[in-house]
């Protein structure tokens, strides 16, 4: 009986995850993993003259890249969801699905009707302005694989140019107040460095100011490739260098700390070093708030902590309130903005902090009500603590 019931089951699940390969999904999103992978991404591209899907496979530390043929899409898919995964987001032309995976094994299915939308990238139909738009000749954006030897955005790279050119519009934003011709910025946790190519070309060609980047990451290979490319294109004042966040230091002003994607408290070290230089803007998306997940308890708000997806949305809204209610207190104004669509990334969350003048009472109000989150669920949050300690030693 049991046998028969797990066939059954088998069963429905291939039915869905076919009904969702024969959408031709641009996009799929495999989420909420329990094991070697946290998140696979299926992105639909064009390889070699014909469709296909490339695989992005993320470890709590990595990405892994892998290509398949288009009808091998439900297959793949099916290796992985519902065994490792309990959440599927899939997005086509026609219909978006959010499958999620009960123990049982039981699907909750919904679809809706997708917007209208054109995935395309190089037609007419694509009406948004960018800062940095397709045309620009870029040599940076061409070795990076961004654009095209013709100038134009890669489709598979369509979202991260998304995302790349949101960030540079928060830049742009917060710079209209920014009185002088150089700025020092340093990116943590810079990865490829995609955001940080960007930030460097639209301060010194768009704006025409003097830009000192300095790109974070603690991979030797990436930083070796990333200052060869620096090199290659004349950046003279872009520089990367090995490092962890923690503890990191530097004799020079610091007029800006940007984080895209630092997992976990990596974006809490990056912000507590922001603090301690007095820095003047931040800009952070945080990504994997794993920290107050482990922690969060509470019984007179129970249903918020016992349901699994539940809770780890809970735990990440609360992580950056804490954060905000932080930077509030160490003299920021502070926003939490959406960074971009979460069909295009579910880490759509922007901490943007100015070093404003701040009220005493308002500082002590924003402390009182990180404290009050923290002693009602709990819990113990990284930048708060490390700013409560270094304000104990103070004291």
């Amino acid at each position: 009986m049991i046998s028969r019931y797990k066939t059954e089951n088998m069963e429905k699940h291939m039915d869905i995850i076919k009904e969702i390969a024969e959408t031709h999904p641009h996009k799929v999103v495999l989420s909420n993993g329990k094991g070697e992978y946290k998140k696979i991404v299926f992105a639909r591209k064009v390889l070699k003259g014909r469709n296909a899907y490339q695989l992005e496979k993320y470890t709590q530390t990595q990405v892994f890249h892998e290509n398949i043929e288009e009808g091998r899409l439900a297959e793949h898919i099916a290796m992985h969801f519902p065994a490792e995964f309990k959440q599927m987001n899939a997005f086509s032309l026609t219909t978006d699905y959010d499958v999620k995976a009960g123990k049982k094994g039981n699907l909750a299915v919904s679809r809706r009707q997708a917007e209208n939308k054109t995935i395309s990238v190089g037609g007419n139909n694509r009406k948004k302005k960018y800062i940095l738009d397709e045309g620009m000749d870029i040599p940076a954006f061409r070795e990076l694989g961004i654009f095209t030897k013709e100038g134009k955005v890669v489709s598979s790279m369509y979202d991260k140019f998304r995302q790349i050119n949101r960030f540079i519009e928060m830049v742009d934003d917060v710079l209209k107040s920014y009185k002088g011709d150089e700025i020092n910025i340093i990116d943590f946790g810079c990865g490829k460095s995609y955001l940080t190519f960007f930030l460097y070309y639209y301060i010194v060609e768009i704006r025409h100011m003097t830009a000192h980047i300095t790109g974070l990451d603690l991979k030797e290979q990436v930083i070796k490739n990333c200052n060869k490319l620096a090199e290659k294109c004349g950046y003279t004042d872009l520089k990367f260098e090995i490092g962890d966040i923690n503890g990191y230091r530097t004799d020079r002003k610091v007029d800006m700390v940007v984080t895209l994607h630092a997992c976990d408290t990596a974006t809490d070290y990056a912000l507590y070093n922001a603090i301690c230089w007095n820095t003047t803007y931040i800009l952070s998306v945080p990504c994997c708030q794993h920290e107050l997940n482990k922690q969060i308890r509470s019984e007179e708000l129970s249903a918020l902590t016992k349901y699994g997806i539940i809770k780890e949305r809970t735990a990440a809204l609360m992580t950056d309130a804490i954060r905000g209610c932080v930077l509030e207190y160490c003299g920021y104004k502070t926003d939490l903005l959406e960074f971009i669509d979460i069909e295009h990334s579910p880490k759509n969350i922007l901490i943007r902090a100015v070093k404003k003048p701040v009220s005493e009472e308002k500082r002590e109000r924003a402390k009182e009500e990180a404290d009050r989150l923290c002693r009602t669920f709990g819990i113990r949050q990284t930048l708060m603590q490390l700013v409560m300690t270094e304000e104990r030693s103070h004291s």
